[in-house]
């Protein structure tokens, strides 16, 4: 089996050779040529690295989750990602197999994969369960995703014609052996909790609240349908509004003291991570002279005007993929008055605004893939579309 697995090609994400692949989206000049000044700004935690795990869904959700225990007047709790990742791949693992392996396999996820983790299963502070029981201090994840993916090729093989009870077992193993086992009960501050109880009684949030929506122009507008990506993995629904609709809601939601969960694509070259700077310009990167690539990100810029068909048709030829997952916290002006989102992400603080990212709204337009927020978060007119009570 472990031969099998090394065969295989690399199944998790590969997150830090992304990061690596944007770090090339630069210029050196850039930041002295921008002046952001923020405009808004929404309490949070610190920023976190998701190193060598497409765990970003995790991260940037519970991130989510930090901020709204801030909101309702909560001290946070910096709440482990990898006990939600780990719940995620038993139950993953449980739809691949009923499956027969006809979904997609790896690290990824979606925002709501927090919610439904947290519903079913509760929280745990990092401090008790840091997943990184494999010999390192961060994340890497791809020996332990072939494992688990040939492990579970095997079992939809059905060699024995008839599948075992104990296949669960042996993957639970794996996770226990790397993640290490997940705690029946802990000690926090004093006071001892099992990860219900901690969820319920720290935590304090209600999961009934929190909804996902997303924009396609193929679905009925602001009724839920089936969000078709690869990593929606539990065919969750989601509500579908327009696509004005998600900036107008984002906005809504800062003013009002929320924070909103943010899956996206990050795959374009005017995405850069080094320069914390991301926008839609005007050319096409193939219709750019060679100068223009290289000066992209040393000025501010007129983005593109984005419709929903653009948006619709980015999804439909694949260059809007979904890919990352971040979460928006704030938003700020350029020295020009454009608008930008203050985005934190989960890669470290290697870059020029310390794990933050400046996102023009026509970016959010054109590549959001979903949002996810506190419902009373969204505008009561748009809430009446949603009959969201």
């Amino acid at each position: 089996m472990l031969a099998l697995a090394m065969a295989l090609p690399l199944l998790s994400y590969a997150q830090d050779d992304l990061v690596k692949k944007l770090e090339n989206n630069k210029s050196d000049s850039a930041k002295k040529k921008f002046t952001f000044t923020e405009t808004l700004n929404v309490e949070r935690t610190s920023v976190k690295n998701q190193a060598s795990s497409g765990t970003c869904w995790s991260y940037s959700t519970n991130s989510f989750l930090e901020s709204e225990m801030i909101r309702m007047g909560k001290k946070p709790v910096d709440l482990a990602e990898l006990f939600t990742a780990r719940h995620v791949y038993l139950d993953k693992a449980d739809n691949y197999v009923r499956m027969h392996g006809a979904v997609s396999w790896g690290d990824g996820g979606e925002c709501h994969d927090v919610i439904n983790m947290y519903r079913k299963y509760g929280a745990v502070p990092q401090s008790v369960y840091t997943g990184l029981q494999y010999g390192t201090t961060k994340n890497k994840f791809g020996e332990m995703q072939g494992i688990l993916k040939a492990m579970l090729d095997v079992v939809v093989s059905n060699p024995n014609k008839k599948l075992t009870p104990k296949w669960k077992e042996a993957f639970r193993a794996v996770l226990d052996t790397y993640l290490g086992p997940e705690p029946e009960t802990f000690t926090w501050e004093g006071k001892q909790y099992t990860p219900r109880t901690f969820a319920d009684e720290v935590v304090g949030i209600n999961p009934d609240n929190y909804v996902e929506l997303t924009s396609f122009k193929y679905l009925p507008y602001y009724k839920k349908s089936i969000f078709m990506v690869p990593d929606n993995w539990s065919f969750e629904k989601a509500y579908n509004v327009k696509m004005h609709d998600l900036t107008t809601i984002i906005d809504n939601a800062l003013a009002k003291g929320y924070t909103v969960a943010w899956a996206t694509d990050v795959s374009e070259k005017y995405f850069s991570w080094k320069n914390g700077f991301a926008f839609v310009p005007e050319k096409d990167w193939d219709d750019m002279e060679e100068d223009e690539q290289k000066t992209l990100f040393d000025t501010p810029k007129p983005d593109r005007k984005i419709t929903a068909e653009m948006r619709q048709e980015a999804f439909d030829n694949y260059t809007t993929t979904d890919d990352h997952g971040m979460h928006i916290v704030g938003t700020a002006k350029d020295q020009t008055g454009k608008e930008y989102y203050i985005v934190k992400n989960s890669w470290g603080e290697k870059n020029d605004y310390k794990g933050y990212i400046y996102v023009s709204k026509p970016y959010v337009l054109y590549k959001t893939t979903a949002i996810l927020l506190h419902k009373k978060a969204i505008p009561s007119d748009l809430r009446d579309k949603m009959s969201l009570n």
